[in-house]
């Protein structure tokens, strides 16, 4: 029985669910572009619907839509079917003046209007009925046009997406035109742990792992020796269970096998891996981390994960391809650096005296100790920046370091002794620094209190070793302390206490 036109024809919503159900791991944008695509070409052939060639200009495009437009327009063309030509010839346009769109027709849809149908065929028996394209029914069988008794979703969605490889294993066992069963194994991911040096330098770790490795048993078959697969019996060896909705064949996987189309015998599978083609086996594998890592990379080691499990598999000899190890890096926290991207982070602490009078200090590097120059006057949060002595980056064919970034943080002292005090209250008077809480009292000290230094003084230069001695008098301080001894001597005859 040959259905009306009008029955072949689906609704947008309707075509939108079947593409969901059919692709449920595909993102909404892509399915969005399928359903408006096929949406777009199920009907008629737009170069047809245009009255154009296929090999027409944008122009010549243009120029046959405007013609029909204005012929079909319903505010003009009051016939019933001219509400649906205008349609028709607008949804052709769209198609056909979009680059994009127009090149995937070209390319995936063309081989449907080689047979001249303004159709797509009935469902009936044949590629629509049981057994045949379960896509049928949706107008996309028959051989009178259309695409064809082979041709469904999952064929298009795979040209589109490129998608030919089965992850971990399980497959459909389909007969896709567009690609060749590959049957890839899972990814696996650990975790390992390095100090900061080794993420600055690089090293070597061994990550043990326990993977699927393909069974050497039965070489990734699935089989003992001697035993091969058969047709599945339920399916008849097309791997799909065809079920009738609303007047519409909607296709699933056949759950006696699990889509793959084939079974194997009772008795015919391999003890070692139950089937499957694959079994867990310990590895050490060795893991070359490069220098400039930072915590929470990933790095990646290809054909290190589990093997598939090709037990399932519709050939005798699948095409298989190991799944890839990631390793996670976490870099342990360092007592003395920190770290910005590919540069450095030191933290130097500077003592007063030096901070003041400027000097040197050692530093720790990446590379050992070095010596760098405080200026004068150095201030708590004053920096330097030592090129090329931090970390390695990444992807850096010339070798190239970030920097070392020095901040320096004045030591000041919490407890003072009395000469420390004094000497510094000293300097605030010199400095004329009047807000400076002063202790001592240095200027009401009285005359005794004085002799007493004095005293001190001189027994400090009488005692001192030669080359001391001799470094007072190129600087001139013996000449000071005799000086100051002789005017106190004089102040003390001419008031009478001496």
């Amino acid at each position: 029985m040959v259905r009306k036109k009008n029955e072949r024809r689906i609704s947008k919503e309707q075509l939108a669910t079947a593409v969901r159900k059919n692709f449920n791991a595909l993102a909404v944008s892509e399915s969005e572009v399928i359903v408006d695509l096929l949406y777009k070409v199920k009907m008629q052939d737009p170069y047809s619907v245009l009255g154009v060639d296929k090999n027409a200009s944008t122009s010549e495009i243009k120029k046959a839509y405007y013609g029909l437009a204005k012929k079909y327009h319903p505010d003009t063309n009051k016939d019933a079917g001219a509400k649906d030509k205008f349609a028709e010839a607008q949804s052709a346009y769209e198609l056909l003046s979009d680059a994009e769109k127009k090149k995937a027709y070209d390319t995936y849809g063309s081989a449907a209007f080689d047979g001249g149908s303004s159709g797509f065929g009935g469902a009936g028996a044949g590629p629509g009925g049981p057994g045949g394209n379960p896509f049928g029914g949706f107008g996309f069988g028959g051989s009178a046009g259309g695409f064809g008794a082979d041709f469904n979703f999952e064929d298009l969605f795979g040209a589109f997406a490129g998608a030919g490889a089965k992850r971990g294993g399980r497959s459909r066992g389909s007969r896709n035109p567009f690609q060749e069963e590959i049957f890839v194994g899972e990814d696996i991911e650990v975790q390992t742990n390095i100090s900061f040096m080794d993420a600055a330098k690089g090293t070597t770790k061994e990550i043990f792992i326990t993977p699927l490795v393909q069974c050497s048993t039965c070489k990734a078959s699935g089989l003992k020796k001697g035993t091969k697969k058969t047709s599945c019996q339920v399916c008849h060896g097309t791997g799909q269970r065809v079920v009738s909705m609303g007047g519409f064949h909607m296709a699933t996987a056949c759950e006696a096998c699990g889509g793959a189309g084939v079974s194997v015998p009772s008795g015919s599978k391999c003890s070692t891996c139950d089937g499957e083609g694959a079994v867990r086996e310990r590895k050490t594998v060795t893991v070359d981390i490069p220098g400039g890592v930072e915590d929470g990379m990933r790095l990646r080691v290809s054909g290190e994960g589990d093997a598939p499990l090709s037990g399932g598999a519709v050939s005798d000899k699948p095409r298989t391809q190991n799944g890839d190890l990631y390793v996670f890096i976490r870099v342990a926290a360092d007592p003395k650096f920190q770290r910005s991207g590919s540069d450095v982070l030191y933290t130097a602490t500077v003592p007063l005296t030096t901070a003041v009078l400027g000097g040197e200090i050692r530093i720790p590097t990446l590379d050992g100790d070095v010596k760098v120059k405080v200026p004068t006057g150095t201030g708590t949060g004053d920096k330097i920046t030592l090129g090329g002595m931090g970390m390695k980056k990444l992807n850096s064919r010339k070798g190239m370091k970030g920097d070392l970034r020095v901040e320096f943080k004045v030591a000041m002292p919490k407890y003072l002794s009395a000469n420390q005090r004094t000497i510094l209250e000293m300097l605030a008077d010199e400095m004329g620094d009047q807000n400076a809480r002063k202790v001592m009292n240095l200027g009401n000290m009285n005359q005794e209190t004085k002799d007493k230094i004095d005293e001190v003084e001189k027994n400090k230069h009488r005692n001192e070793g030669f080359l001391k001695s001799a470094w007072h008098n190129l600087t001139g301080q013996h000449k000071e302390t005799e000086k100051d001894s002789k005017n106190d001597d004089e102040q003390k005859k001419a008031s009478g206490s001496g």
